[in-house]
């Protein structure tokens, strides 16, 4: 008689834990894209380098309470060497490049769009160094994806034969953000699988912290003018994404392929679009809106070919099993 009761709660657990799973990677495409908007509202009352060394700080601090709080068994020091090196890529490079391009005046949303163009170089790294499948369908997706951020980022410079209001510099300070995240996926991937993600994401804050207070030191003033705008920047920056975002990204990360889960940063650009529109009046036209929808769709496709993929792994894997039995 108490069977059932059990079953009725199992399934339960099974269909809560199921729908989490499909939601992390919208929470986590949220979360991300409002990294963007954080950084735009915090940054006319500091310096890039120093906003980001005191949000690593205060990170370091909260990290450090839940580590001991669930006692969390740290790597040794060749894993922690490889954690290091994936921190400064996915958050030295990869933040320093997207807050001084912001600094710099270029719109938050073309800035979330030049990073957009991660996927494609995720997937020819994870091709190179991991030695990844990549299915026919991946590529088209992947090459709609870029085609439709292309779109975006052409609206975006104003159309041909137009110069963008904002430095050109600037541009390069994105594409220095596109690489460390593009490589520090991989290198996550490649080298963080087997660590824990607390620990993991503490010791690439503390080498991500050492690179902004050098950074700050050498380049900036180290001013900084706290209000309350800032205030709530930084404890949305901190909270929001560098704690949420990333434990979901790096979870990510370790649970799947690294250019399916670079596929999910198609969809930031056009969530980031629609939020700067919204709260900064980043206009947008129709040519970017279609790029925006074929991202979307080169997504749908790099995720359905990826699940096509392990669901016929995973029968040919029931097959063979079943010969051996017989």
């Amino acid at each position: 008689m108490t069977s059932k009761p059990s079953n009725i709660i199992s399934e339960n657990k099974q269909i809560t834990s199921s729908f989490g799973v499909r939601m992390t990677p919208v929470f986590f495409v949220w979360l991300w894209s409002t990294g963007f908007i954080g950084a735009k509202y915090g940054l006319p009352y500091a310096e890039p380098f120093i906003l980001l060394f005191y949000r690593m700080l205060i990170t370091l601090v909260c990290l450090g309470f839940i580590a001991l709080w669930i006692k969390s068994s740290w790597p040794s020091l060749r894993s922690a060497f490889h954690m290091a090196v994936s921190g400064l890529l996915i958050h030295g490079f990869y933040l320093g490049g997207v807050f001084y391009a912001i600094a710099g005046d270029m719109p938050a949303g073309l800035v979330s769009l030049i990073v957009g163009l991660q996927p494609l170089v995720t997937t020819m790294a994870a091709i190179i160094v991991l030695k990844e499948r990549v299915v026919s369908y991946q590529w088209l997706g992947l090459l709609l994806g870029l085609l439709g951020v292309g779109l975006v980022l052409f609206e975006k410079l104003g159309g041909a034969g137009q110069l963008p209001e904002f430095p050109l510099w600037t541009l390069g300070c994105a594409f220095i953000s596109l690489i460390g995240i593009s490589l520090g996926t991989v290198y996550q991937k490649r080298f963080g699988d087997a660590i824990d993600l607390i620990p993991g994401a503490f010791i690439q804050y503390c080498a991500a912290a050492l690179l902004f207070a050098l950074g700050t030191f050498l380049f900036e003033s180290q001013k900084v003018e706290w209000n309350m705008q800032l205030m709530l920047a930084m404890g949305w920056l901190v909270l929001g994404l560098s704690i949420g975002a990333i434990l979901l990204l790096m979870q990510l990360i370790n649970q799947g392929a690294a250019s399916e889960v670079a596929s999910l940063f198609y969809l930031v650009p056009p969530v980031t679009a629609i939020e700067a529109y919204i709260l900064f009046d980043e206009q947008f036209e129709f040519l970017a809106l279609c790029g925006g929808v074929m991202s979307v769709f080169g997504v749908a496709l790099v995720l359905m070919a990826k699940r096509s993929g392990s669901e016929l792994a995973q029968s040919n894997s029931s097959k063979t099993n079943a010969i051996k039995d017989n």
